[in-house]
């Protein structure tokens, strides 16, 4: 059954502590809009600008206030191997449903080198892991053959989250892997390729415009569950155009977060450091965009 999975972003203060009033404002969003899993700690997250201190609050905060309601996935991915190990552990305590774990970045490595990397993790996490496949931030990306071994050797691995902006490595992972474990989860991390992702046999996607249209989200899962073609076609066309909130800003995340800001759920526009916050000019681009989808609270 495809999924559409909210890689949550991180609601911080303006003196950068973790916002409380803003983690319940928004998963009250999300699951209120009818996402089937929240990631939290992923890229959008900003994950790689929190101190372990705020990742631990967030871990325990995130799973006491989503209690169960649906699944929580925690990324635990770093560059130090005991980290993510106790990270891992410490979010499956906490009772997280599974952990998602990118490779080590900074140097790429072989798949062989990661083969060995995440055969040492699948033995040390006592849990469900996802893999994580994000070439334009780690620099190199998790060849195929290498998941395909993983998944013959490890009940564990559940999974991967595949963020290339076109299909042909998905769709491969896809065709090499899914006869061989049905249950593998395979999901595409750009949110426009999501009928893409289910119509090829995969699980669907675990995207950031859910953070600001879950239900747009949800009624496409929906059409895709129903084969019902014309919503799926007007799910497509819409979140095709909300792509633009992506490219307003380099990197993308503060832009989420102010789109949300400028929808009304709730929480700040704050990121973590060095990113930056939305200029007036990148506001009122963010608003033109909400605006012609009819997303501004007075619109709707």
């Amino acid at each position: 059954m495809v999924r559409y999975i909210t890689p949550a972003v991180t609601p911080l203060t303006t003196d950068h502590r973790l916002d409380e009033e803003g983690l319940v404002a928004l998963y009250k969003h999300l699951i209120g809009g009818g996402v089937d899993g929240i990631l939290i700690l992923g890229s959008i997250g900003e994950f790689f600008a929190l101190s372990l201190e705020i990742k631990r609050t967030l871990i325990r905060r995130a799973a006491e206030i989503i209690n169960h309601r649906v699944p929580l996935l925690v990324g635990t991915g770093g560059t130090v191997f005991d980290e993510t190990v106790d990270l891992s552990r410490y979010a499956l305590e906490q009772g997280a449903d599974a952990v998602v774990i990118v490779p080590p970045y900074y140097f790429p490595l072989t798949g062989d080198s990661l083969e060995a990397y995440y055969d040492s993790l699948c033995q040390a996490i006592p849990g469900k892991v996802y893999l994580y496949n994000f070439p334009d931030r780690t620099g190199y990306e998790i060849p195929v053959e290498t998941v395909v071994r993983l998944a013959r050797r490890h009940p564990n691995l559940m999974g991967i989250k595949d963020t290339i902006s076109g299909m042909d490595h998905t769709r491969e992972l896809i065709k090499a892997v899914k006869p061989l474990r049905p249950d593998f989860e395979i999901y595409s991390g750009f949110d426009d390729n999501f009928a893409h992702n289910a119509l090829s046999g995969g699980d669907g996607c675990i995207g950031g415009l859910s953070n600001l249209v879950p239900e747009l989200c949800h009624r496409w899962v929906c059409a895709v569950r129903e084969g019902d073609w014309t919503n799926i076609q007007d799910c497509q066309q819409a979140i095709n155009r909300l792509m633009s909130v992506y490219a307003v800003g380099t990197p993308f995340v503060p832009y989420i977060k102010a789109a949300m800001a400028l929808r009304g759920i709730g929480i700040g526009t704050t990121p973590t450091l060095p990113l930056p916050t939305a200029t007036s000019e990148q506001s009122a681009a963010l608003q033109a965009i909400l605006q012609r989808e009819n997303l501004l609270p007075q619109q709707m």
